[in-house]
């Protein structure tokens, strides 16, 4: 039996669930995934016990959005997953070109052309026994799965969302979209334990994102966000929303802001594949702004819901 494919809890017998960064508003619906260049039913998908990702989170991931079976920004989902496997010397097994493809077929055969769907990408450094160093000869894994995703509650789309701010504890490459995600895990279930949609991150007194979406405010008419640096995850969704912006001709400043200056903020949004341009009228139970969402964030919000319909 192949090693990668040998008996582990992902598959017969083990706990199912969605994967690091997809919003619990998604649902499995199919019964195919991919793994390591073969598509099988899910029940009967298997990995190692001694997969790196499950021993030490040694991998990387993305999560692409689908509508009616066209992929949203694969070009840009996809160099990042490169740049992320550079940065941790994880050779990737497949062309590009090859996983894109897989992916839009696992689409097809989980009969989500017709829906709004993710595929979540997942490469790790592969089986191996538990050292800490690279094994000399890595046969890394690339695992997809599909996703409906559902349409998140229509009152936080019309009313706005709450977050509150937590320190920031995690390392210090968080542009790499690696699978470690336990501090994005405990914020999330904080934010979600105090009534909140979502933790936002704060280091040295500096914002720089939330658990698992980007963060953007304005300031007297002017978009700002954090720079795209080692502190965040440069989003695509982000990317596409600072593109809009310039369309849109809105001030737009790539720079950081201190937690005391996020009180100010008359307008919050955040960004992600899966919910898009997200309202947020509460921080810390302070209302943003008039707590209502406000005329840039709706524009955004609109704008992109049309970028991502379109072909």
């Amino acid at each position: 039996m192949d090693r990668r494919q040998s008996p582990t809890a992902w598959g017969r017998g083990g706990r199912r669930g969605v994967g690091p960064g997809l919003e619990q508003e998604a649902t499995r619906v199919g019964e195919w995934v991919y793994l390591n260049g073969t598509f099988l039913p899910y029940d009967e998908a298997c990995l190692s016990v001694e997969d790196r990702g499950f021993l030490f989170a040694d991998g990387i991931y993305e999560v692409i959005a689908f509508q009616r079976g066209w992929a949203f920004r694969m070009a840009d989902h996809l160099e990042r997953l490169e740049r992320s496997a550079a940065a941790i010397r994880l050779p990737l097994p497949r062309p590009l070109e090859d996983l894109e493809a897989a992916a839009s077929a696992l689409i097809a055969r989980n009969g989500l052309e017709a829906d709004e769907a993710i595929v979540y990408l997942q490469v790790t450094r592969g089986p191996a026994r538990r050292e800490h160093a690279f094994p000399p000869r890595p046969e890394p894994t690339v695992l997809m799965l599909a996703r409906r995703v559902q349409p998140l509650d229509r009152a936080k789309r019309e009313q706005g969302v709450a977050v509150i701010t937590v320190p920031d504890t995690r390392w210090h490459w968080c542009h790499v979209k690696a699978i470690g995600l336990l501090p994005n895990v405990l914020a999330k279930q904080q934010a979600l334990e105090a009534g909140a949609h979502e933790a936002v991150f704060v280091r040295d007194g500096r914002v720089t994102e939330a658990s698992a979406a980007n963060l953007f405010a304005v300031f007297n008419g002017v978009l700002w966000t954090h720079p795209a640096d080692q502190w965040i995850l440069p989003g695509i969704t982000r990317k596409v929303v600072l593109e809009l912006a310039a369309r849109l001709e809105v001030p737009v400043r790539e720079e950081a802001f201190s937690v005391e200056h996020l009180a100010e903020a008359t307008e919050l949004f955040l960004t992600g594949t899966t919910i898009r341009v997200l309202p947020v009228v509460t921080v810390d139970g302070r209302p943003v702004g008039s707590g209502r969402p406000g005329p840039i964030t709706r524009r955004l919000e609109e704008a992109l819901n049309q970028e991502m319909e379109r072909r």
